[in-house]
């Protein structure tokens, strides 16, 4: 069954330039104000992850990356029924997409460069037949500049087929040379919000700052990708219940009484042991 989403809005463009590249973005999507209040809630979810075992899981050196339930982001809700935010999903995923995982990573002032990597590896649906089965999308908390360890990306990499790579995750150095051809950094504002395949490989870079550069990223499934197993989203009734029932349909989650620390179950080994 289908519950309607209202929201439509002509994305074609930006599907193309995702189908392409692996990456696309929507400038000034959301107010400076509506940011500044998200990294709050970002380094308040970090430091109360950082003091519990698997509350924060390692990403490299100074670097972590914390998972969250819906109601710690207090935006939550304007980012999922953002109009280009679920048009992307729609478009890219089809009707019945889902709302698997809220999250975001942190690299701090000596965060070092990580190798190339892929968040999970690629499923059939995308190596063999070119069709992309989930969505990250990505906000900064912050103005990113070249001393920040900006987010490196080889675009066209998503269709890359990986199951020889370690994990199916991370190419052999060998094969760096390709990917570093390719590479671009991202310089993200306030505001903007990026929609990528998390197949696409990528790194964050050496992060010399004495400013943190939490980043959100939400992920999303097309039905049957299997990621949703990875992850155990929980919110209450009384936030459950106001939601629209369209989005509802949408949110992959335990309505539960009380919410408790999320132990993570998703650890790219591979970016811990650099």
């Amino acid at each position: 069954m289908t519950v309607a989403s209202p929201i439509q809005l002509d994305v074609a463009e930006d599907v193309t330039t995702l189908q392409r590249d692996g990456i696309v973005a929507k400038k000034g999507a959301f107010s400076r104000e509506w940011v500044e209040q998200l990294r709050e809630d970002m380094m308040t979810a970090f430091w109360e992850a950082i003091q519990r075992p698997g509350g924060a899981v390692g990403r490299g050196p100074r670097r972590w990356y914390v998972e969250l339930h819906p109601q710690a982001i207090s935006g939550f809700v304007e980012l999922v029924t953002h109009p280009w935010v679920v048009a992307m999903c729609q478009g890219v995923l089809g009707p019945n997409y889902q709302i698997v995982e809220i999250g975001f990573d942190t690299p701090f002032q000596g965060a070092k460069v990580q190798p190339w990597h892929r968040d999970f590896p690629s499923s059939k649906e995308t190596y063999q037949d070119h069709r992309i089965d989930s969505l990250a999308f990505n906000l900064t908390g912050v103005d990113v500049t070249p001393d920040m360890g900006p987010f490196e990306i080889a675009p066209g990499t998503q269709w890359d087929d990986g199951r020889k790579w370690q994990a199916e995750m991370f190419p052999p150095r060998e094969e760096w040379g390709r990917y570093e051809e390719r590479a671009v950094r991202k310089y993200p504002q306030m505001g903007d919000v990026s929609c990528r395949s998390a197949l696409t490989v990528h790194r964050g870079t050496d992060h010399a700052s004495p400013i943190a550069r939490p980043v959100l990223v939400l992920g999303v499934d097309a039905p049957g990708a299997g990621h949703a197993a990875l992850h155990d989203m929980m919110v209450t009734k009384d936030f459950y219940d106001p939601l629209p029932d369209w989005l509802k349909h949408r949110l992959v989650c335990r309505v539960v009484e009380k919410l408790v620390p999320i132990t993570q179950k998703h650890d790219i080994e591979g970016l811990v042991m650099g």
